[in-house]
């Protein structure tokens, strides 16, 4: 099966990277897996990324402030996660760079 691309998964519960791994990986993605937003970050800085799925509430930093970072000097597809189903929520999330916002819990087909 070719590559199909580097997705960097950022998300404080191991279950659900464990979860979001297992549909990738079955097709053809290349995973890097961040528990926080600084974690991320770094691992942004030293390897190429196609797509970032990232939660919102996370320790030390944040998915909101690693978006608004990463903004500042990258476009690449951002993907956030987050248990706040409030509209009020998606919205900033949106407004901040994000291209999607997925809440928790979520079908793994979505």
């Amino acid at each position: 099966m070719a590559v199909r691309g580097t997705i960097l998964l950022v998300d404080d519960e191991k279950e659900i990277i464990k979860l979001m791994e297992i549909y990738f990986v079955n097709e053809g993605y290349t995973l890097l897996k961040a528990s926080d937003g600084l974690e991320a970050l770094d691992l942004l800085e030293r390897h190429p990324v196609d797509l970032i799925i990232m939660d919102v509430m996370m320790p030390r930093t944040d998915g909101s402030e690693a978006c608004m970072r990463i903004r500042e000097t990258r476009e690449l597809p951002i993907i956030l996660l987050s248990a706040k189903s409030q509209d009020i929520a998606k919205i900033a999330g949106l407004s901040i760079g994000a291209g999607d916002y997925v809440t928790k819990p979520f079908n793994p087909l979505e």
